[in-house]
């Protein structure tokens, strides 16, 4: 899948101006098979295009904008669940109250506190029942009927979720996992009932022995109490770490929307007034001291500081600025008092754009996901029916009623499908929740498909191998020239000028010499340099010299072969010099190529500067294809063409001349320090500006991408397996209970070694 698929919000809007978006939060789910349910239902209505998420529990519904919302809810509630949209943000004059406020952690969640607190008391209750039906030594007279009376609560109000979610599935002629769980328990309570009030299993004195396997009995003298309450006491601890694990995945979502400050210092008439951050205009100045959180995106206008972005943006090390320089909401101010103006508020600062991006990826699905809701979708039908063969062909083969029954009691409960619908959603929801703290932002599941392909990566030379800034890097003075002076005229006066090069030569002298003296007369000759009176001196500086002076030709043909870009300076009519500026190569981008040669890709530097300073920074970071003199434009054939050569292209870039070619590549990363255009248009963005972030991100993406297809391997494996051996007999259903519950376990823990990722 190609990036070009992936359009942004505004695209839709511009193709399909008849189409809306919600998100709907789904309540009432308790498998995949629930989630596949619903999004059926809704994909049957007209010009409806539904994604059901389990994990995250909610709906992302495409809509024409003349269907009121209230439909879509109405067909999720007579689908058997509970739909509404989010609840609305805080009004600003509510942040006061709420600046102490915290969401409830995963022991403060009420639905997580009410079913810990099931589990518990359910636990409590078949440990006994389960220790009296393994070791008949422990077995009484009348042992059976305390046996029923712990049991009897476990199974009835323990497992009143799967009861109560299968009565309702069947109220709309479906069956999800819930099913077979209330059926196999409640199947297995019953003919424990029938055998104690109408069989011999009743009459003091009774005893029987615990095997793993099925075996021959009297159907009228045997029980399962101790499965009936044993699956529904492992279930339930299955269900809870299940949900306690979902909650921990999405922590890392959570942290981000908190990072922010809660009120802010802001300068009215002078003074400074405390106000919820809620209150904040674009426009605004407020003040920042030492150790405080920059409440908003903005531009520091008075002041200097270093600002800590690691919890953005994964760099530990604080960067200074000053006047001028721009500032991100939810960064600290380790140093210095600042005042920053505000630039961007709410939705449109950095942090909740990131926020976004990384809550739609989790939101979406992977081709592997889909795949799995389908098998999902139709595999508790199946499993009826084989539970129901496994049961017919007992009993037609053997005439054993006990050794049929428990064979298909076994078989609805080892086949519940949790782990499926578990598989990519937890890994997704860890996955890119660990890259948003690592400065990683990925933009959706099918991203994760595409980095798997990758085999040439091809970056963009300005801004993102190289500092994207002209600095001063060489002074060569003719014979009988002081350098200084040089220097010193040189800078005075491209000091008037707005060209980059002017800049990089007139910073550079300041930051040698100090002041540099006036200029008068400064005139710009467009495509030729620069001329100016300084100190009595008429001082040219570019290109104005017809003929040169065979020692300061040289030096200025030696700085153009080493990639510089080279000016002359001379003053009354003679050429004196050459100084010679260059874009700085990023200190770390050397290594940052050789960590895409270790992950396979071929790196291509992509540059629209001429060919020899091209080549220069190619050798400095290990490059060796290079492809220069490209006009912005052209950048998409060179990506097309690539592609046509078979190979699967990455493009790394940063500026709005990047962005066509982001999108046309298999896989886009976006510098974060980029423009807006660059990050909309690729599939990852890299909040750092740092090129190793790039190899970071194809890791993280690629260990993501091998954790969901290890948890499909496990959950397709693990029913595959069992299912055959729960008909066979070879069983107890009270280890099918124990084993399907960690199954699903065994999914999220591998799901959450993501987040040890570094």
């Amino acid at each position: 899948m190609t990036s070009t698929t992936a359009a942004t919000p505004t695209d839709t809007a511009a193709t399909e101006p008849d189409l809306a978006e919600v998100e709907l939060i789904v309540g009432g789910m308790t498998c995949a098979s629930c989630a596949a349910r619903v999004e059926k239902k809704l994909n049957r209505m007209d010009g409806v295009t539904a994604t059901v998420n389990y994990a995250t529990e909610k709906a992302r519904i495409t809509y024409p904008a003349t269907t009121p919302v209230a439909d879509l809810i109405a067909t999720v509630v007579r689908t058997g669940y509970t739909a509404e949209e989010p609840a609305p943000p805080p009004e600003p004059a509510d942040d006061a109250e709420a600046t102490g406020a915290r969401p409830a952690d995963a022991d403060g969640d009420p639905e997580l506190s009410a079913l810990r607190r099931r589990l518990v008391v359910s636990a409590l209750l078949a440990a006994p029942v389960v220790l009296l039906a393994m070791v008949p030594a422990l077995q009484f007279d009348n042992w059976q009927w305390l046996s029923l009376t712990l049991a009897a609560p476990v199974v009835v109000w323990g497992g009143l979720p799967f009861h109560r979610a299968a009565w309702t599935n069947l109220r709309h002629g479906a069956a999800t996992m819930d099913t077979l769980v209330s059926l196999g328990t409640l199947a297995a309570f019953g003919w424990s009932l029938w055998a104690l009030f109408f069989g011999d299993a009743g009459m003091p004195g009774m005893r029987h022995g615990f095997d793993l396997t099925v075996s021959r009995a009297d159907g009228a003298s045997a029980i399962y109490l101790e499965a009936a309450a044993g699956v529904t006491a492992f279930l339930l601890l299955g269900r809870w770490l299940e949900a306690r694990s979902k909650r921990r995945a999405g922590a890392a979502l959570r942290a981000l929307m908190e990072l922010g400050a809660k009120d802010v210092a802001v300068l009215r008439n002078g003074r400074e007034v405390r106000v919820p951050v809620g209150r904040l205009a674009v426009g605004d100045r407020f003040v920042v001291r030492p150790g405080e959180k920059i409440a908003t995106d903005g531009t520091v206008v008075d002041g200097s500081g270093a600002v800590d972005a690691s919890m953005l943006t994964g760099e530990s090390v604080p960067s200074d600025v000053g006047v001028g320089d721009a500032v991100t909401g939810a960064t600290v101010n380790a140093a210095g008092r600042l005042v920053v103006e505000a630039t961007r508020v709410g939705a449109d600062t950095r942090l909740a754009r990131m926020a976004k991006l990384v809550e739609d990826a989790q939101s979406g699905k992977a081709e592997v996901q889909r795949l799995a809701d389908r098998i999902s979708g139709v595999f508790v039908p199946v499993v009826l029916l084989i539970a129901a063969a496994t049961f017919g062909g007992w009993l037609g083969a053997t005439g054993d009623t006990v050794a049929a029954f428990t064979a298909a009691v076994a078989v609805l409960i080892i086949a519940c499908p949790c782990a499926l619908g578990l598989a990519t959603p937890t890994a997704l929801l860890v996955g890119t929740g660990r890259g948003a703290q690592l400065g990683i932002l990925i933009k959706g599941p099918e991203v994760l498909e595409s980095t798997r392909r990758v085999d040439t990566v091809v970056l963009d030379k300005t801004g993102t191998v190289t500092t994207g800034r002209m600095t001063l890097r060489e002074v060569y003075a003719a014979e009988g020239t002081d350098e200084d002076e040089l220097l010193r005229l040189a800078g005075a006066v491209e000091h008037a000028s707005e060209h980059p090069v002017a800049r990089a030569v007139a910073a550079g002298a300041e930051e040698r010499l100090g002041a540099l003296p006036d200029v008068e007369d400064f005139e710009s000759v467009p495509g030729r340099g620069v001329r100016g009176r300084v100190a009595g001196r008429e001082v040219t500086v570019g290109r104005l010299h017809d003929t040169l002076p065979p020692e300061v030709a040289r030096a200025r043909d030696e700085a153009e072969r080493d990639g510089r870009t080279a000016v002359v300076v001379g003053w009354d009519g003679t050429a004196r010099g050459v100084v010679a500026v260059a874009d700085t190569v990023r200190e770390t981008s050397a290594q940052a190529v050789a960590e895409l040669r270790r992950l396979g890709l071929t790196p291509v530097l992509l540059t629209g500067d001429n060919r020899r300073v091209a080549e220069s920074v190619a050798r400095a970071v290990g490059v060796d294809e290079v492809i220069a003199e490209v006009l912005p434009e052209e950048k998409v054939a060179v990506v097309e063409r690539l592609r046509r050569e078979g190979r699967t292209v990455a493009m790394v870039g940063d500026g709005v001349n990047d962005a066509a070619a982001l999108a046309t590549a298999d896989l886009g990363l976006a510098m974060g320090t980029g423009t807006d255009a660059a990050i909309e248009a690729g599939d990852l963005t890299l909040v750092r500006g740092d090129l190793r972030v790039a190899a970071d991100a194809i890791r993280l993406s690629r260990r993501t991408l091998s954790t969901i297809k290890g948890n499909l391997v496990w959950a397709f494996g693990y029913n595959v397996a069992a299912l055959p051996l729960a008909a066979a007999g070879l069983l107890n259903p009270m280890i099918a209970g124990a084993a399907m519950a960690f199954s699903s376990v065994f999914v999220v823990t591998n799901s959450l070694r993501l987040r040890a990722f570094r």
